[in-house]
């Protein structure tokens, strides 16, 4: 029986599906906004904005006390990547039984990559952080801590028990979690199925995921530094002279600054850890950071304003390197796949595009006349933004 040669549409529908099922921190993060861009033709290096909902105060007594609504918006911008297949005209006489193993091997690049930035983002946005550097849990104990930490520290933050609470692991925290947990009650079917995949299922309330990007950070060389001046507020902080470098993403506390409940705004009697958000260089006097220091309004952060000459210690000490595990409410990050623009009628090339769920895929079909070639180019356009950091926990190891 002749081969049936597959078309874009066939290759894009196939794409689509390895997409989906092949991400892993990319899948539970948050895509609603996908909505708002689906009817328009994007290009890499264009900038969307990620719409923040307004906070408020709490007003007591019968008597109105209007607030000012003051929207926020997150910028995203989106990059084009993808992978190309090129095939001699014998070679077209692939048969769509063989389809599958081909997208297979040329999709995972890409969603590999698109875990990979994310992963990144995460790395350099999040603040909160529990663990101890160079440590896996090793006992049931220590795992049981490690996860229930992560879980308070998103409680405090006031992210929803929902369902879309996640975590992605690095191979080596899974088995790790796995051996920790192996003791518990479960359910016989969340057992068998951690049994016969090797790896930690669902529980503590949390989607579980394993990711080899899981990344790594490093600090700079600087273990402190402290403030120059009371009172200070916003996202960067006025310091003396910084000994050493801090690199971003790095994570800071300060004595006598707890976090604060960001609806109750009452102290959680944990302190505030904020996240490096730019390098730091050697001699430098100011630190940009989130959350910024907010001790009173809508958008309070804080209980107060670290104090004149206060310490800032950064978390791991100088130089020190740590994996960063993820736990995470989904609305933490958004990842936005949108439509792309096509080339026009006449332009010799063939084209589909295939949406769902927030993913997006387009395969284009074109001929190298030259080399007598068949060209096949899978392209994604998509953008990361860390929406809401505060709603994500790195466990470190």
């Amino acid at each position: 029986m002749a081969n049936v040669l597959p078309t874009t549409s066939i290759v894009a529908k196939e794409a689509l599906r390895v997409l989906k099922n092949n991400l892993s921190f990319s899948r539970n993060v948050n895509r609603d906004y996908q909505d708002e861009f689906k009817n328009g033709d994007y290009s890499s290096g264009q900038t969307i904005n990620i719409k923040r909902p307004p906070k408020y105060e709490y007003r007591a007594g019968r008597v109105a006390v209007p607030q000012d609504t003051v929207k926020t918006t997150i910028p995203l911008t989106l990059s084009q990547g993808g992978t190309d297949l090129q095939f001699t005209m014998l070679e077209r006489t692939l048969s769509i039984s063989r389809l599958g193993d081909v997208i297979q091997s040329a999709m995972s690049v890409v969603t590999n990559q698109i875990d990979l930035q994310g992963l990144q983002v995460a790395r350099l946005s999040v603040g909160n952080t529990v663990g101890t550097v160079g440590t896996y849990p090793a006992s049931q104990a220590a795992a049981i801590q490690l996860l229930t930490q992560a879980q308070q520290k998103l409680s405090e933050n006031s992210a929803p028990y929902d369902g879309f609470r996640s975590a992605v692991l690095s191979p080596a925290m899974n088995a790790a979690l796995v051996q920790g947990t192996a003791g518990l009650f479960n359910s016989n079917a969340s057992i068998g199925k951690q049994n016969e995949t090797g790896r930690f299922v669902r529980g503590f309330g949390l989607n579980l995921a394993e990711d080899q990007n899981i990344p790594v950070h490093v600090n700079g060389t600087a273990a402190s530094f402290t403030v120059n001046g009371a009172g200070q507020t916003g996202s960067t902080l006025i310091v003396n002279a910084v000994s050493g470098t801090i690199r971003q993403g790095s994570v800071v506390t300060f004595t006598g600054v707890n976090a604060v409940n960001p609806v109750s705004r009452q102290d959680t009697r944990s302190l505030q850890q904020f996240v490096v958000t730019a390098d730091v260089a050697n001699g430098a006097t100011s630190v940009p950071i989130y959350p910024p220091i907010q001790a009173a309004g809508p958008l309070q952060s804080v209980t107060a304003s670290p104090a004149n000459g206060a310490t800032g210690t950064i978390f791991g000490g100088a130089n020190a390197t740590y994996e960063t595990d993820f736990v995470y409410h989904r609305d933490a990050f958004t990842l936005a796949m949108v439509p792309m623009a096509e080339p026009e009628a006449g332009m010799g090339a063939k084209v589909s595009q295939e949406s769902d769920d927030g993913f997006t895929v387009k395969v284009t079909k074109f001929y190298d006349g030259i080399n007598d070639n068949g060209i096949w180019r899978l392209d994604v356009l998509f953008g990361w933004a860390a929406t809401y950091p505060e709603l994500a926990v790195k466990m470190v190891a």
